[in-house]
């Protein structure tokens, strides 16, 4: 990623800010300006996703869509649209159309309709009577986060503490989790992945746990644990080809 750039997250969860942390903080870093705008967070969810994107230097606004309401109206459109023409993004980030297919939360997969469709009309004359002052944005370039199939990783090892002080913000999601995982996980099992899981005493507790040890795993899979040349990665799909004036290392 370029110095100086503007990055937009465009996200369904709230928690998916974090889990783009890296990249996102790192833009800061660097001289750029990174966005977040989420489509679903409970409003009761939306001060610990605030203080989340505070810890990453992220600038984060919320749509408020409903759930199980999301659908490719004129209005949903706009929506995503004003956003897009107001911080007129370098670099777009969002969920992967693959990804979004298979997993069963609610709303992703229209909601990837209504992103791509938004993204589209955002370029053209759509929508310019309903959004006086905000003139077309060339589509920008696009980035899919989590992908089943990554052609991108960014090397997160200077913005890690960042990222996991940011996870720590989103306690309503730790919580939901650990419910999730004290379920699901027998005794013997979890105490490998998180020893002294059994004696943690709250679910928010039990959550973060093994949140610790997801984040760090899925990071070195996709750096050092496949001969890949960072510790610590995040993945991302590109849209489309790799543009370049020459080969690059």
């Amino acid at each position: 990623m370029a110095k100086g750039q503007k990055v937009l997250f465009l996200g369904v969860y709230g928690m998916e800010v974090v889990e783009c942390g890296g990249a996102l903080a790192k833009n800061v870093l660097s001289g750029g300006e990174s966005y977040a705008t989420i489509m679903l967070c409970r409003e009761t969810s939306q001060p610990q996703v605030r203080q989340a994107a505070e810890v990453l230097g992220v600038n984060v606004s919320f749509l408020n869509f409903q759930y199980g309401t999301v659908d490719l109206s004129l209005e949903s459109k706009l929506k995503l649209i004003k956003v897009i023409r107001e911080v007129k993004p370098d670099i777009i980030i969002t969920q992967d159309p693959e990804h979004s297919f298979h997993d069963l939360d609610p709303d992703r997969r229209p909601a990837m309709t209504l992103l791509l469709e938004s993204i589209a009309l955002s370029s053209r004359d759509f929508g310019l009577e309903e959004l006086p002052g905000l003139s077309p944005h060339p589509i920008p370039t696009i980035y899919y986060m989590t992908p089943h199939h990554p052609n991108t990783v960014v090397d997160i090892a200077e913005v890690w503490e960042k990222k996991e002080k940011a996870m720590d913000m989103l306690e309503s999601q730790m919580e939901f989790s650990g419910m999730h995982f004290d379920e699901m996980l027998d005794s013997k099992t979890v105490e490998i992945l998180s020893p002294g899981f059994s004696q943690l005493s709250n679910f928010h507790e039990k959550g973060r746990a093994i949140h610790r040890v997801l984040d760090k795993a899925v990071h070195v899979y996709h750096g050092l644990a496949t001969h890949g040349h960072f510790a610590l990665a995040e993945a991302y799909r590109r849209e489309g080809n790799f543009h370049l004036n020459e080969l690059t290392v």
